[in-house]
């Protein structure tokens, strides 16, 4: 049964208590809409206290549509709700669009969690979510962390982020959706070849189940908690090996490190500044190594984000250049 599944997940990565406020996020797609249903399910069991939000991106002629949808949902289940708009589209003139997509949705979750008291934030990923990110990042390359993929529970900018459908298939949320009687909104963009994931989607992955493994979602899914798993141990490890000094090192103290240590410490000072490391290649960690170990004091290497890293006698500094 798909909510004995969820329970287990939940018990298994601890990701929710009796008694707390959460936020769902609904686009009004299957995923989201099968997350909902399910938490409202368990509301009485967790003592849950549980709020809708919704944020069109304006992206389709018709979205708007969905955001009427959730509002209409969230009142059959006698939830509150927030839905907001932003134009994605205008925005992304000054950027990637599935990466200001991406930081403005977060920004509005965040918000709305703040407004409602809420600390956790609940969102609709599953498995086949996962063997999908776990595929691109390997093809677009990627260190420990990209291969874990999509985690069942992070922390964010002070609020953890939960997804509870994480060990769910595509094809079993929408057997639960159609059993349930309910007609979902369908984003006809993700049929279309145009993102990245859309063709990992739509191409390479029915290939690899065709020709060289039927269940390699599966084996991508199972890879992604093997390496999550691992991960969580160097964090960890790393994060007692730094301590508090996020942004500072020494540097004899880091050539005496193992290298996954080293380069877990190395992201940190990066974390500390920018919140993520996105845009941060392999090339990028390869060349603060080599101003560890091989350059003069007072050598600089200069970092997407406007981060840089100084090399001191005795210390190794990650600043924001002005």
């Amino acid at each position: 049964m798909i909510l004995d599944k969820v329970k287990a997940a939940i018990k298994e990565h601890n990701l929710i208590a009796k008694g707390e406020r959460i936020v769902v996020g609904v686009s009004g797609g299957p995923d989201s809409v099968a997350l909902l249903c399910l938490l409202h399910s368990l509301k009485t069991e967790y003592g849950l206290y549980l709020h809708v939000a919704h944020l069109d991106h304006m992206l389709r002629y018709d979205s708007h549509k969905d955001a009427e949808f959730v509002k209409e949902l969230a009142a059959k289940l006698n939830l509150p709700v927030t839905c907001g708009q932003i134009n994605v589209k205008e925005l992304s003139k000054k950027g990637s669009q599935e990466e200001i997509a991406r930081s403005v949705r977060f920004g509005f979750l965040f918000k709305v969690a703040s407004d409602a008291r809420a600390k956790k934030i609940a969102l609709g990923h599953n498995m086949d979510d996962q063997a999908e990110t776990v595929l691109m990042r390997i093809i677009r390359g990627s260190g420990l962390y990209g291969l874990a993929g999509i985690l069942p529970k992070r922390e964010i900018a002070g609020f953890c982020v939960i997804r509870p459908l994480v060990a769910l298939s595509r094809r079993e949320i929408e057997a639960y959706i159609k059993k349930k009687r309910i007609r979902p909104r369908i984003d006809r963009s993700n049929l279309q070849d145009v993102y990245f994931r859309n063709k990992v989607r739509n191409r390479l992955m029915p290939l690899l189940e065709r020709e060289y493994n039927k269940n390699i979602k599966e084996v991508l899914a199972n890879m992604a908690e093997c390496t999550g798993a691992d991960y969580d141990y160097l964090n960890k490890a790393a994060e007692k090996f730094i301590g508090q000094r996020r942004g500072r090192f020494n540097p004899d103290k880091l050539k005496r490190a193992h290298r996954a240590i080293l380069r877990m410490a190395l992201r940190k000072g990066i974390i500390s500044l920018a919140g993520d490391t996105r845009r941060i290649t392999f090339r990028h960690i390869k060349e603060i190594e080599d101003l560890i170990l091989n350059r003069p004091v007072g050598s600089i290497v200069d970092l997407p984000k406007g981060i840089s890293v100084i090399k001191r006698k005795k210390t190794l500094s990650f600043f924001l250049r002005k």
